[in-house]
């Protein structure tokens, strides 16, 4: 599916089943806009709906990830005494309806069945930081400053991060990064579980390409997607539960073309063709 909206703060691009989402503000440092979130959630529901794409990068363009929210438009809220998000009535929905829990901005991203994997190719803060805590697989390049950012500005821990560090670094680590809100290095944050790797800057887009390819040729379509909503759907039920739903899909997946495909690689040892 191509997108429909016009493009004025990120990129999209789609090859080899894998599309590339760049938010693209680079003289702003990326800095986050209603516009940008618009952008955002439409890219990640033309990806949802392209049987062509099967894994989604997210990267920021030029030395920065996403600062954060723009300068400007935290000014704008402070003289209002209120926040606007900027965004209009028309935003896309990708994956609601599957919970109500993901019902939500960045949540939403659990319902997807297309993976996502942020390329954190410079700092990230805030807003920035969520978009990166929500991707389903993470990679960084050394020496890059992450921050929460709300402390010292007077506001609350946004989007649910106070939910997504607990559960990515452990509630110590956490609350190091949300109660102080200091800024941390990629480096330091290289052993906590936040990312599959931290890579030379030269190497993370390649880092992260051939890992993306990897999963959208060697891993079955199907699966990836069952997959990612068993992982999102297991956050918020208890373990026979998914054991039960683990059972009736595998039963019905082998009954589908991918599985036959699957045996056949397999027995034939050679790459599938998914």
């Amino acid at each position: 599916m191509e997108p429909t909206l016009e493009l004025k703060t990120t990129r999209y691009e789609v090859a080899d089943g894998v599309a590339t989402l760049t938010l693209s503000r680079p003289h702003r440092h990326n800095a986050w806009t209603g516009r940008m979130h618009t952008e955002y959630r439409h890219l990640l529901a033309c990806a949802e709906a392209d049987p062509n794409v099967r894994v989604v990068i997210v990267t920021g363009e030029g030395r920065a990830f996403c600062v954060g929210g723009d300068a400007k438009a935290l000014g704008d809220h402070a003289q209002r005494g209120a926040y606007d998000a900027g965004t209009g009535p028309d935003i896309d929905d990708p994956g609601y309806g599957v919970r109500p829990e993901f019902d939500t901005d960045f949540a939403f991203q659990f319902a997807l069945t297309t993976p996502i994997v942020a390329a954190v190719n410079g700092a990230a803060a805030g807003v920035g930081l969520a978009v990166v805590v929500y991707a389903d697989l993470r990679f960084a390049s050394k020496g890059a400053k992450l921050t929460t950012a709300h402390g010292k500005l007077g506001l609350p821990a946004e989007y649910g991060l106070s939910w997504m560090l607990p559960r990515l670094v452990g509630p110590t680590r956490a609350n190091d990064m949300l109660l102080s809100s200091r800024a941390v290095t990629t480096d330091e944050a290289a052993d906590w579980g936040l990312f599959n790797a931290v890579v030379e800057p030269e190497e993370l887009m390649p880092t992260v390409r051939r890992y993306a390819h990897d999963l959208a040729s060697q891993v079955a379509p199907s699966s990836l997607r069952v997959t990612k909503r068993q992982i999102a759907l297991d956050l918020l039920r208890d373990v026979g539960a998914s054991v039960d739903e683990a059972g009736v899909l595998l039963n019905q997946m082998m009954g589908e073309a991918d599985y036959r495909e699957g045996v056949a690689a397999l027995t034939e040892k050679r790459p599938p063709r998914f």
